[in-house]
């Protein structure tokens, strides 16, 4: 059975898939983890051990001596995005209360909400949709946009912006596994090489037990709410990050759209946010229903709007690396072509000797 392929054609398959079984686990059996003590009940709330593990492991990826061009691209998609989420942030913080929306249509709309949603791009999916197309000059530009994930940058962003204060130990202590695969990465790239398989390996992993944080009750009660949320997040942020990578980058805009969703590892953000600054507590509850269904939109609206936007680009002939930078990637993009071809070749003879 091929399980694993089956899964990967959902747009982001290893996040929601783990993220909707989790989910269904809780909803169907709330109190399974105190039912089966031990290592599996442990598993299912241990989110916080298994994301220091998640984001050490992306931090070992991350090669400080990139070239200039691909520390160019991640950087200004991870400093745009967070800058935007903490401009919306500020803007709806002047117009509602700490608390939010409580009735009506956009129930559970808070600042929260939107800059936990806004803040985080789905990492896995937009290495993704890069590699699908074959785009490695910005395939490597994801390690810098996975600095976003966790709640660091949502409190740095909303400490800057003046919404939240947040104790400086709970900040470095989400800094503190970074920190410590970058470091470690960049000193021995041993350590690159044996992490780097472990980030993918890690994600349904987290993705279940972010699940079981939730239950489906909760998402219904999002409802329109959520569903609004996942596509302003694409709409919003992707118009936004495509300019960036068009006139900034010099690149076709498609990275943009890449980026333009929320990552799964988000809906932990608005919980990890209330236990450092209890003020949001009341809030913490909805605002993860409203993320959670956000990941949900935006692993299946991306990947679409993406791919459409990648085709026009073609139509229109703009440049996937701007020329000064096209004879760094050459060998590499020759290189996996060859691989490839190399790889079609011996699956061609495996299926011949099948017949």
């Amino acid at each position: 059975m091929q399980i694993k392929k089956g899964i990967e054609k959902i747009p982001g398959g290893m996040m929601v898939v783990p993220l909707f079984l989790g989910t269904l686990t809780n909803t169907l059996w709330p109190g399974v983890d105190k039912f089966y003590p031990g290592f599996t009940g442990n598993f299912l709330v241990g989110t916080s051990v298994i994301l220091f593990m998640f984001f050490f492991s992306v931090g070992t990826t991350i090669d400080l001596k990139s070239t200039g061009y691909i520390a160019k691209k991640g950087l200004s998609l991870l400093i745009v995005k967070v800058l935007l989420a903490g401009l919306l942030g500020v803007i709806i913080n002047q117009f509602l209360p700490r608390h939010g929306v409580t009735t009506g249509l956009f129930a559970g709309f808070s600042v929260l909400a939107v800059i936990a949603s806004f803040n985080e791009t789905n990492g896995g999916l937009y290495m993704a949709l890069m590699t699908t197309l074959n785009r490695d000059e910005d395939a490597a530009g994801f390690p810098f946009i996975s600095i976003e994930s966790g709640p660091f940058m949502t409190m740095v962003t909303m400490g800057v912006a003046g919404i939240a204060q947040f104790p400086w130990q709970a900040l470095v202590s989400t800094l503190i596994p970074f920190a410590i695969g970058i470091t470690l990465g960049s000193l021995d790239h041993s350590f690159r090489k044996m992490f780097k398989p472990v980030v993918p390996a890690m994600v349904p992993f987290f993705a279940f037990t972010l699940g079981y944080s939730l239950n489906f009750g909760m998402i219904f009660k999002s409802g329109f709410m959520g569903i609004f949320m996942g596509v302003i997040v694409v709409l919003v942020s992707g118009s936004v990050l495509a300019l960036v990578d068009r006139f900034f980058t010099g690149s076709d805009g498609v990275a943009g759209w890449a980026a333009s969703s929320t990552a799964g590892a988000a809906v932990a953000v608005p919980y990890a946010i209330a236990e450092t600054n209890p003020s949001f507590s009341s809030t913490a509850a909805s605002a993860t229903a409203i993320v959670a269904t956000s990941v949900l939109v935006t692993s299946i609206l991306t990947p679409i709007v993406t791919m459409y936007m990648e085709k026009r680009a073609r139509r229109k002939g703009l440049p996937i690396v701007p020329k000064k930078y096209e004879g760094k990637f050459a060998e590499s993009i020759m290189a996996k072509k060859e691989e490839e071809e190399l790889k079609a070749k011996d699956e061609a003879k495996l299926a011949a000797k099948g017949d």
